[in-house]
């Protein structure tokens, strides 16, 4: 197995609290899964700053950034039961990794955390 993409970014929570304001901004950042979960959370600025920096994080982690036809959007992190974060992996995810890292199996991992002001995101894509 070998480190094939690293990713991080972080994010202030400011820029984002007044982003969240605009629904325009918040439909085309985030995808129905992500607006439908934040239900779930009392700090709305940290769980969108969080998703916001992992979607920075991981086209980092690509090397490519918002380009191919790759938008906010096609990126979605989820939680499983137990509130650790992970990317949903579409086809369209899937095949771009697979592609851009020249990789046909891999790990995606995911870590996000926040502060009061902060939040951060670190991407790691490992070929298996």
């Amino acid at each position: 197995m070998k480190i094939v993409g690293i990713g991080v970014d972080i994010v202030d929570n400011k820029r984002i609290k007044l982003s969240i304001k605009n629904k325009k901004f918040v439909s085309r950042i985030f995808g129905k899964n992500e607006i439908f979960n934040s239900v779930k959370f009392k700090k709305k600025t940290n769980y969108f700053s969080k998703r916001f920096a992992a979607k920075e994080a991981f086209v980092k982690s690509l090397g490519t950034g918002f380009r191919e036809d790759l938008n906010f959007k096609d990126i979605e992190i989820l939680n499983d039961k137990l509130g650790k974060p992970y990317y949903k992996l579409s086809l369209k995810i899937k095949k771009l990794i697979k592609k851009k890292k020249k990789v046909k199996n891999f790990n995606l991992f995911l870590s996000i955390s926040d502060e009061k002001e902060y939040s951060i995101a670190f991407t790691l894509i490992q070929s298996k």
